[in-house]
C-alpha cells in the first residue's frame, strides 16, 4: 500500500479486475521508497522460504550417521544455494528494505535521492535470484560453496553451468547492493531535512549510512573477483588455475577481501535496528549516542583489514598471521562498546518487554555468545586445531530482523501485530536457533568437520546432529507464526495509530502509513528525539550542534557520482593488485616487452587533453556559450575515440602475434585490465555523445541538466585517473624494472 490506501482500498483493487490490473501495475512501475522497500522485504521473504527448504533437506541428511538421504552433489548444491541465498537474497534484501523505508522518513525526507536508481537497484534482487535457481534448471546447481573457492570452481573441476550462473547472478546482485549503498549516502548527505544535521541523525540511519561506505568498498572487490572467474571459466584465463600460473590463494584473499566486510554489511543494519529499539522500550536516551555512532565507524574501517583470519592456515607467513590476528581482536573493542551501551541503555529504564525488547534483548545476548566464540578465531592456534569444523561463530542477526520488522510493521501497516503470535514466535525462534547452532559448537569441538554430506558414527555426533536437526522444526515453525501474524494482522489488526511506541524520531511523526510525500510538515528538529522535545515543551532534550538553517546541502548528483566513483576506485584497485600479485612471478612466454610503449604514450596524451578539453566545455556551459561548449564537447569526444582506437590497434597487433587472453598469465590480466578500463572509456564516450546531442538540440538552455554534465565530467576525469595507474602499472614499470 502507499501512505493513502485504506484495507477497503486494498480489498476493492484485489477483487476488481480492472483495478488489480492497475494495482499490479503501480507496484511494478513503482519509485516510492515505500513501496520499493516492501518488494525488497517480500522478495526477501520469499527466498527466506527456498533457502529454509533447502536448509531443511541438508539437516534431514545429518540427522543421523552415514546417511544417504541425499547424494553428495545434491547435498553441495544444496549447500552453495542455501549459503549465497540466504547472504544475498535473504538477509541483504531484507535490511535494505528496512533502511529504504525508514531512512527518508527519519531524516525528513520525502523520498530517496535517486528514485528510478533505487526501483533499478530492487530490481537487481529477483533478476540474481533467478539467474542463480535457473541454474538448476541450467545442467545443475553451483556445487562449490557459497565461497566458491578455486580451482574447484574452475572448468577442469566444475564443468557445469551452475558456477557460471551462480558468477553472474552475485554480480548483477552487487550491483544492486551498490546502487543502494550510493542512494543511501546521496540521501542522508543531501537530503535531510531543515535541522537535521549529522550530529542529530537517528542511530539507524547513521549506522545504514556508514555500512553503505562498506558496501561502496566492499562489493566492487567482489564484483572484480566475479569478473576473473568467469574469464577464466569462460575464456580460458588462468587467473586461479595453477596448471596456468594462476593462484588459488588469490581467490581467497579477493573473496575474503568482500567476505568479511560482508558479515558487517549484514550485523551494522541489526546493530541499527536494536539501536534504535532498545532506548524506546527503555523509555530513555541510549547511553552514549556518540559512542555508538564512533564505533560504527571504527568497525567499518577495521572490517577492511580483518579478511586473512580465514586464511591462517593457508600459510600466509608469520607478519601476515600476527597482523590479521591483532586487526581482528581489534574489531571486538567497538563492537563490545556497542553491547556496554546498549546494556547501560537498559539499566534503570522503564523497560517494557514488549515483541520488539524481547527480540532485541534475545540478539543481545545471542551477539555476546557468538561474539565470544567469533573471537576465538582470532588466536591463530585455536583456529588451525577448528578450522572447517562446527566450531563457528554464528551470528544472531535474525533477531534483530524481526524486531524490527516488529517495531516499524505499525508505520507500514497502519495496524499492529499480535502480541500474542509475537511472543509464540520469540519463544520458539530462541529454542530453535539453539538447538540448532549451539550444540554445533560442541560437535565442532568434537572434531566433526562442516560441508560433508555425511559422517561416521562416532561418540556424541549422532544425537547431536539429531537435536540440531529437530531445533529446525522449531525455527521453520516460528517463521510460518511469524509469516501468519504478519498476513493476518495486516487486515485485521488492531489499528496503529501514527505513534503506537510513544518513540522520537521523525517516522512516528506522519500518518501510519505516511502519504505519498511522507510529511504534511516537519515538527521543529533541535535534538536527537524531536518528537519528545514536541511532546515535553517543559523539559526538552539539549540542543545538539547549531543551528542548521543557514548549512547548504551539497547536489545529490554531485554526491551520487562521487560515491560512484569510489566504487569503481575499488574495481580497479582489485583488478591492478591482481596484475601486480602476478608480475611479481614472472613466467615464460609474452610479457611487457610485447607492447608498443611509444604508441601508447602519444594515445594516452589523447585521453588526457580530453579532460582539459571537458573542463573547457564546462565553462562554455556555465557562461551560456553554446557553440563553445559544442566545441570542446566534441573535441573530447575526439580524443576519447582516438584513445579507443590506439587501444584497438594495439589489441589487433598482439592478435597478430598470436598473443591473445588465454596464452599466458601476463595477457589474461592485461586484457582484463586494459579491457575494463576500455569498456568505462566507451560508456564515458556514449554519456558524452548524448549529452553533445541533447546541448545541440538546445536542451541546455538556462542552465538546464548542468548538474548531470558535471557528473558526467567527474567520471570522465576518474576514468583519466584510473589510466594513469594502469600506464603506470602495466607500461611504465617494466621500463624502470
Amino acid at each position: 500500500m502507499n501512505g493513502t490506501t485504506t484495507i477497503a482500498e486494498f480489498r476493492d483493487a484485489v477483487l476488481d479486475p480492472a483495478k488489480r490490473r492497475h494495482y499490479q501495475l503501480a507496484w511494478l512501475s513503482t519509485v516510492d521508497h515505500k513501496r520499493i522497500a516492501v518488494l525488497y522485504m517480500l522478495t526477501a521473504l520469499f527466498f527466506f522460504v527456498v533457502a529454509g527448504i533447502e536448509a531443511l533437506f541438508m539437516r534431514l541428511q545429518l540427522a543421523i550417521p552415514n546417511n544417504h538421504f541425499l547424494q553428495p552433489d545434491t547435498f553441495n548444491q544444496l549447500f552453495t544455494m542455501h549459503g549465497t541465498t540466504m547472504i544475498f537474497l535473504v538477509v541483504m534484501p531484507v535490511v535494505f528494505g528496512l533502511a529504504n523505508y525508514v531512512l527518508p522518513l527519519q531524516i525528513g525526507a520525502r523520498d530517496m535521492a535517486f528514485p528510478r536508481l533505487n526501483a533499478f537497484g530492487f530490481w537487481c534482487v529477483p533478476l540474481g535470484g533467478l539467474l542463480l535457481h535457473f541454474s538448476v534448471l541450467a545442467g545443475g546447481a553451483p556445487a562449490v560453496g557459497w565461497f566458491s573457492y578455486a580451482p574447484l570452481s574452475e572448468m577442469p573441476y566444475s564443468s557445469s553451468p551452475g558456477v557460471d550462473y551462480w558468477a553472474v547472478a552475485l554480480f548483477v546482485l552487487g550491483i544492486g547492493s551498490i546502487s543502494f549503498a550510493i542512494n543511501t549516502i546521496a540521501t542522508v548527505i543531501s537530503l535531510r531535512g531543515p535541522g537535521m544535521t549529522m550530529r542529530r541523525l537517528p542511530l539507524f540511519t547513521w549506522i545504514n549510512f556508514v555500512n553503505a561506505f562498506i558496501i561502496i568498498f566492499a562489493l566492487p572487490v567482489l564484483n572484480a573477483n566475479l569478473a576473473m572467474i568467469l574469464i577464466d571459466r569462460q575464456l580460458q584465463g588462468d587467473f586461479f588455475l595453477p596448471i596456468g600460473g594462476g593462484s588459488p590463494v588469490l581467490w581467497q584473499h579477493i573473496f575474503w577481501a568482500f567476505g568479511h566486510p560482508e558479515v558487517y554489511i549484514m550485523a551494522l543494519p541489526a546493530f541499527a535496528i536494536v539501536s534504535e529499539i532498545i532506548p524506546v522500550f527503555s523509555r530513555k536516551p541510549i547511553f552514549g549516542y556518540e559512542f555508538v555512532a564512533a564505533s560504527s565507524v571504527a568497525i567499518a574501517v577495521l572490517s577492511l583489514g580483518v579478511w586473512g583470519h580465514h586464511m591462517f592456515t593457508v600459510g600466509m607467513g608469520r607478519p601476515l598471521d600476527v597482523f590479521f590476528a591483532i586487526s581482528s581482536m581489534l574489531i571486538a573493542i567497538p563492537t563490545g562498546v556497542k553491547v556496554l551501551n546498549w546494556t547501560a541503555t537498559m539499566i534503570g529504564g522503564r523497560i517494557r518487554f514488549q515483541v520488539p525488547m524481547l527480540f532485541c534483548i534475545a540478539f543481545l545476548i545471542q551477539f555476546l555468545v557468538a561474539g565470544l566464540t567469533g573471537i576465538s578465531h582470532a588466536s591463530v592456534a585455536l583456529d588451525w586445531q577448528t578450522k572447517n569444523s562446527y566450531f563457528l561463530a554464528v551470528g544472531a542477526i535474525v533477531f534483530a530482523v524481526i524486531g524490527g520488522l516488529q517495531y516499524w510493521f505499525p508505520k507500514m501497516s497502519g495496524r499492529m501485530l499480535s502480541e500474542r503470535l509475537g511472543k509464540w514466535t520469540f519463544w520458539l525462534m530462541v529454542i530453535g536457533f539453539n538447538m540448532t547452532f549451539v550444540i554445533q559448537h560442541f560437535l565442532g569441538l568434537l572434531g566433526m568437520p562442516r560441508r560433508v554430506y555425511t559422517y561416521p558414527d562416532l561418540p556424541h555426533w549422532g544425537w547431536m546432529n539429531m537435536v540440531s536437526t529437530i531445533g529446525v522444526f522449531f525455527m521453520s515453525a516460528a517463521a510460518l507464526i511469524l509469516v501468519w501474524n504478519l498476513a493476518t494482522s495486516f487486515f485485521r489488526g488492531k489499528v496503529a495509530g501514527d505513534n503506537p511506541w510513544d518513540a522520537w524520531t521523525l517516522e512516528w511523526a506522519t500518518t501510519s502509513p505516511p502519504p505519498h510525500e511522507n510529511f504534511v510538515a516537519l515538527p521543529p528538529i533541535r535534538s536527537r528525539r524531536p518528537l519528545w522535545d514536541l511532546a515535553n515543551p517543559d523539559r526538552p532534550d539539549p540542543i545538539v550542534g547549531e543551528n542548521s538553517a543557514a548549512v547548504t546541502l551539497p547536489d545529490h548528483n554531485k554526491v551520487g557520482i562521487l560515491s560512484f566513483i569510489l566504487s569503481e576506485a575499488g574495481f580497479f584497485a582489485a583488478l591492478i593488485l591482481a596484475y601486480l600479485y602476478f608480475y611479481a612471478r614472472p613466467q615464460a612466454g609474452p610479457g611487457p616487452k610485447e607492447l608498443d610503449v611509444p604508441r601508447t604514450l602519444v594515445f594516452s596524451v589523447c585521453l588526457f587533453a580530453s579532460s582539459f578539453t571537458f573542463w573547457r566545455a564546462e565553462i562554455g556551459l556555465r557562461r551560456q556559450r553554446r557553440a563553445t561548449m559544442l566545441g570542446w564537447l566534441a573535441l573530447t569526444i575526439l580524443l576519447g575515440g582516438i584513445f579507443l582506437v590506439g587501444q584497438v590497434n594495439e589489441y589487433w597487433k598482439l592478435f597478430q602475434t598470436g598473443v591473445d587472453l588465454s596464452t599466458n598469465l601476463f595477457s589474461t590480466t592485461f586484457f582484463t585490465l586494459t579491457g575494463f578500463h576500455g569498456l568505462h572509456v566507451l560508456l564515458g564516450l556514449i554519456a558524452l555523445l548524448i549529452f553533445l546531442w541533447l546541448a545541440w538540440e538546445g536542451d541546455f538552455a538556462s542552465g538546464r541538466r548542468e548538474a548531470a554534465f558535471k557528473s558526467v565530467g567527474y567520471y570522465w576525469h576518474f576514468v583519466d585517473v584510473v589510466w594513469v595507474f594502469v600506464l603506470l602499472t602495466v607500461y611504465i614499470l617494466p621500463l624502470v624494472r
